[in-house]
């Protein structure tokens, strides 16, 4: 026997729908490209969408089209997320930061019909145009008075598109399965894969987002998003958004320490959402300034971080800074990208600050709709004990169930697991620790040590910016662990002091046989450490060097 409820399909649609009728007033603000502060409102965001839809139809962008974008995080950036998707089109957000082939290759195999950009982007742009067949025109995000000089076919004017059109577009009804937004991920072997998101996936996880036990996202909240809206939907953060009518301040490219904890005091920003790197910039900056910083008038309740792990150094100091709770998160481009979320037990309520903080540190707790597991080399599931490591396998309705033109071959099992690639192990509770990426374990005379936890660990050393480790070449062990730190400004740390710091907080055989200190450590375009990158400079380290292993014990 079926139910006797109506079958409206999910769409992203209803979203600004929602946020115009109820949420009008509204304010999103955003940093322009020349650093001034523009304020609109949903009311205006969902007009302006509609314009933006009805001139997508007049230029013969069709259902299910790819339409690409090369830009900051603004309101006509914002536009375009609902504008494109509403019409049943597809938007395709790309990474700017990413190698100017790498974004060809993008662009050229999503077959976008038409490219908005930031003027930020006019050189990239003409790099690559005369080697995108597909692409029928350009449209710089801009006024017409701001119109660059720019060598491509067929350039256009975003408000002048938008000038053309009325807000009677209405918006169209289609299956709830079809195609939303396309994001290219680069953390797969090979060419950049695209995972292809639908309206009923992030209808769905914008329905999850939203719980209390998730991120709260509400009406109340003013929410920063550092994280860019080029980055898996921006963790879903402008969906959620306008589902509940939360104020939306976006920075655009000015994304330096000053610039971000100005805008977040100005607009009383309750919510923000950016990867490790960002925080620990922003508590650097704060070091160096704060005698004439008043943190009071930071309003920040919670914080979003995910991407990589977050040190505990750096949950520690927003809870003592701002009083902020910060919640570690995990999850893919592939999974929408929420999988887990580091909201606390009632069990926790007792718990000191110290103990709180071993719960934060780990990378969250299953969320209702994403199952989690861990399996051995043979497939088989493993205990959910908190120490027993394995493979992280994901499953739900906003999981990957295939890469866009099938690249990669069959990327699930017949149960519909996919492979993360990360190596944790998951408490009885449901929290994952993540160890390390398969591919970055230290595999050390057969047993794995992982990365992340002494990256972390350094970290919290007071003198210390950033930290890698990798795998270094040993001739008895086959692997040993290499600490790379990169000091803050102006201060300095030797291996000997490391070496001190790292003692009595991890097992004797997990201490690192060398510490090399350098000016700066590389990153991939999502910011994450590029570790391909260091174990090419530094994987022989140990061998050129003549480091002598320590003993395992």
């Amino acid at each position: 026997m079926l139910g006797l409820m109506q079958q409206r399909p999910l769409l992203l649609s209803s979203l600004i729908e929602y946020a115009e009728r109820y949420h009008g007033e509204t304010e999103i603000v955003s940093r322009l490209l020349d650093g001034t502060i523009h304020r609109s409102t949903y009311r205006q965001v969902a007009a302006r969408a509609r314009r933006l839809a009805g001139a997508l139809r007049r230029l013969g962008v069709g259902y299910g089209d790819r339409v690409a974008t090369l830009a900051w995080n603004s309101f006509r950036h914002l536009e375009l997320y609902f504008g494109v998707t509403g019409a049943g089109s597809v938007l395709h957000t790309v990474n700017p930061r990413l190698f100017p082939e790498q974004i060809h290759y993008i662009i050229d195999h999503a077959e976008g019909g038409y490219v908005f950009f930031d003027l930020s982007f006019i050189e990239l742009v003409e790099e690559l145009a005369p080697r995108l067949p597909h692409v029928r025109g350009y449209v710089a995000l801009c006024e017409r008075h701001e119109m660059p000089a720019v060598k491509v076919p067929n350039l256009l004017c975003y408000e002048d598109l938008l000038a053309a059109e009325n807000e009677e577009y209405d918006w169209p009804e289609f299956d709830e399965n079809s195609a939303s937004t396309l994001c290219y991920t680069s953390g797969t072997t090979g060419n950049p894969k695209g995972v292809l998101y639908s309206h009923r996936s992030q209808m769905l996880h914008t329905f999850v987002a939203m719980a209390a036990d998730v991120m709260a996202v509400s009406a109340r909240d003013s929410i920063m998003l550092i994280v860019p809206l080029f980055h898996a939907n921006a963790w879903g953060l402008p969906f959620a958004a306008a589902a509940t009518g939360a104020k939306l301040v976006l920075p655009g490219m000015r994304l330096d320490s000053e610039s971000i904890y100005t805008l977040m005091r100005d607009e009383g920003c309750t919510l923000a959402g950016g990867i490790p790197t960002i925080w620990l910039n922003l508590f650097t900056w704060i070091e160096q300034n704060r005698e004439r910083l008043n943190l009071s008038d930071i309003k920040l309740t919670r914080v979003l971080s995910g991407g990589t792990a977050v040190p505990r150094s750096t949950i520690e100091k927003f809870q003592t800074l701002f009083g902020t709770y910060l919640l570690h998160a995990w999850g893919m481009t592939e999974t929408s990208p929420i999988a887990t979320m580091g909201s606390l037990l009632p069990k926790h309520a007792g718990y000191d600050l110290q103990a709180r903080y071993d719960v934060q540190a780990l990378q969250g707790r299953s969320i209702i709709g994403c199952e989690v597991r861990l399996v051995d080399d043979a497939g088989k599931e493993l205990p959910r004990d908190g120490q027993t490591v394995g493979e992280l396998q994901v499953r739900g309705p906003w999981v990957i169930s295939g890469y866009f033109k099938g690249e990669g071959g069959q990327v699930v099992d017949q149960d519909g697991w996919f492979r993360t690639g990360d190596v944790a192990a998951i408490t009885p509770d449901g929290y994952v620790q993540i160890t390390d990426r398969a591919k970055d374990v230290v595999k050390s005379g057969g047993e794995w040590i992982g990365s992340i936890e002494i990256e972390n660990l350094a970290v919290a050393h007071p003198a210390v910016h950033e930290a890698a480790v990798i795998a270094a070449r040993h001739p008895k062990w086959q692997e040993r662990p290499l600490l790379l730190i990169h000091p803050k400004p102006g201060a300095v740390v030797t291996k000997d002091e490391m070496l001190q710091f790292l003692s009595g907080k991890i097992v004797k055989w997990w201490m690192p046989d060398d510490v090399v200190i350098v000016d700066a450590l590389p990153h991939t375009a999502t910011g994450k450490l590029l570790k391909t990158k260091l174990r090419q400079d530094y994987g022989d380290w140990l061998e050129r060097h003549s480091v002598d292993a320590r003993a395992q014990a």
